[in-house]
């Protein structure tokens, strides 16, 4: 079967596939002939879908993708940029909970907003894992405690500069400054041989965080869990990975509080050549 089929009835010949094709994989050699594939194309295609989604007419279908199996672009949901930025300069890491769960059909909702984020080549490499019970995300907070505790035994740097032993007094006192006591964990992995794991990982978080306000939840990225889960055995172990996947974690709960201001930031550091 071609890599994909073109209604000869809707297409218009305009070239839009052509010019959007990301590996230019489209050709049309004049204005009476249809789009065709170019040699090899079906071993190069990403899959990503843009010929597809970008054709006005619907006349492009993929072997994978049809134009009537992808949702619209529904114009009148798109926030305008005012709305844009107004979400993106008051969001806030949360790091105080209510004591309360997030439903799992909230999380599910995320997590299917959250895998369109892109990642390279779209590839799609990125799984989750959540865990969504609050006293099995504290014993995940108590090993990495013990990974503090080690890291401070051996006089390492970073323990002594950050004074992590501030960290595990709070634990010892009650209170957890890994996870805050947060009733949500969300990990993002993909395969450590993968070139830009990491920064898709990261960008599929950020979509999932961007997208958890919406639904009235705070977020906070949870560096103790990403450090620790890249260096420590017994937590490698304890969350169950593939081995040598690379994994960021980020916290989520329903805020205890709520923010009225949008604090300042450093202006931008921005060069022009």
């Amino acid at each position: 079967m071609s890599l994909f089929v073109v209604d000869n009835e809707k297409c218009k010949r305009d070239g839009i596939c052509v010019a959007e094709c990301p590996l230019q994989l489209i050709e049309l050699k004049d204005r009476k002939s249809v789009p065709i594939p170019i040699n090899g194309a079906d071993e190069m295609c990403i899959n990503c879908g843009h010929c597809v989604a970008v054709c006005p007419h619907g006349a492009m279908s993929l072997a994978t993708m049809k134009p009537d199996e992808c949702a619209p672009v529904q114009k009148d949901l798109l926030p305008g940029s005012e709305q844009i930025e107004h979400l993106m300069r008051s969001r806030r890491s949360i790091r105080t909970y209510e004591d309360r769960a997030v439903e799992r059909e909230v999380l599910t909702k995320l997590i299917d907003v959250a895998r369109y984020a892109p990642t390279g080549s779209n590839t799609q490499p990125v799984r989750w894992l959540v865990i969504d019970d609050k006293d099995k995300v504290r014993r995940l907070a108590g090993i990495i405690i013990d990974w503090i505790r080690h890291l401070l035994k051996e006089q390492n740097p970073i323990a002594v500069r950050y004074r992590l032993d501030r960290v595990v007094a709070a634990w010892e006192a009650g209170f957890d400054r890994v996870c805050r006591s947060a009733p949500a964990l969300i990990i993002t992995h993909a395969p450590k041989d993968y070139p830009i794991a990491a920064t898709d990982c990261a960008i599929a978080l950020t979509y999932f965080e961007l997208a958890a306000s919406a639904f009235g939840l705070g977020a906070c990225w949870a560096g103790f869990v990403y450090l620790a889960a890249n260096q420590w055995p017994p937590l490698q172990q304890a969350l169950g990975l593939p081995e040598g996947d690379t994994c960021l974690a980020m916290m989520l709960g329903y805020p205890k509080y709520r923010y009225h201001r949008i604090p300042q930031r450093n202006g931008a550091m921005v060069e022009r050549r």
